[in-house]
């Protein structure tokens, strides 16, 4: 689930379809799928953009002719995870848990070519659809699983991949599942030495939910820092928080510069402010664990 950002667009590429892709010429598509009504809706900037909308919930952006666009605020939070996790254009093994679109497994493959993927997303009549209107480029290394996030977690070979991108969504919401410190230490489990656990969460107001994912994040992982508008950290406004958790140090120095440039600026919280951010949180664990909070009546509107 996501917010785009017009500003931060720039000149528009000069093909209008992907290979093989939809064209804006065909207008939007609506299709029920397992998970709700999935939309296709044209980018009234860029002509070979299309957004994935569950329910009504913006999803996923795609831009067939430039997969390295991250549209939404919060896939450019992960972005620029991903460009710092290792120097620039070294492939990498990435888990991806949740697909939508494949927006990220795009903007992975393109920016470190030779990149293995895996994708796990429960949906398969979305990733159906998504492989029709939205297709991959040939020579793409990414594996989509039709299963539950979780399952795939729990069989992933131990020290196996670089970087684990948990954005679970049912509808708006995260399942209770993929919120606890049992998940979060099957992901630790699976990364490689020196690899970094990234998650997508929403949540609003005093922002319970997101204080108690840096709780349990940080029940496994000594280091963390969180990434969010700052609008949303003042809890005026109900959105999206991307965290990052690790064995090691993480770049945030860097993080903060390129969170602050972004067209949409982004804070960068992290050690004591972290800290006091989630003092008296609870970390989640399997038996007590819920969803995260459901959005408020017209935010995507």
């Amino acid at each position: 689930m996501g917010r785009s950002n017009r500003a931060a667009r720039g000149s528009e590429p000069a093909a209008t379809t992907g290979p093989g892709g939809r064209s804006h010429a065909q207008g939007p598509l609506s299709r029920p799928v397992g998970s709700g009504l999935a939309e296709l809706r044209p980018d009234r900037d860029r002509p070979a953009a299309w957004t994935l909308l569950i329910d009504g919930a913006p999803q996923s952006l795609v831009d067939l002719a430039d997969p390295t666009h991250l549209g939404f605020e919060y896939q450019r939070r992960l972005g620029h995870l991903i460009d710092l996790v290792a120097p620039p254009g070294r492939p990498l093994t990435v888990l991806h848990l949740g697909g939508g679109a494949l927006t990220l497994a795009r903007y992975v493959a393109a920016t470190r070519p030779r990149s293995r993927q895996q994708v796990a997303e429960i949906d398969t009549e979305l990733t159906e659809l998504v492989r029709t209107e939205l297709p991959l480029e040939r020579g793409w290394q990414i594996k989509v699983r039709g299963a539950d996030a979780r399952g795939v977690l729990e069989r992933t070979p131990e020290a196996s991949v670089d970087l684990v991108i948990t954005d679970v969504f049912s509808g708006a919401r995260t399942p209770a599942h993929c919120t606890t410190v049992e998940f979060t230490t099957l992901a630790a489990r699976a990364l490689a030495p020196g690899g970094w656990y990234t998650a997508n969460i929403a949540d609003g107001g005093a922002l319970p939910f997101a204080r108690s994912q840096v709780a349990t994040l940080g029940a496994v992982f000594p280091e963390l820092c969180l990434i969010a508008d700052p609008a949303v950290l003042r809890g005026k406004r109900f959105g999206n928080l991307v965290l990052a958790a690790a064995h090691g140090p993480l770049p945030t120095a860097d993080l903060t510069r390129r969170a602050a440039s972004d067209a949409a600026h982004a804070r960068v919280e992290h050690g004591r402010a972290l800290t006091d951010f989630a003092a008296g949180a609870t970390p989640a664990t399997d038996a007590t664990a819920a969803p995260s909070p459901e959005p408020p009546p017209g935010v995507f509107r």
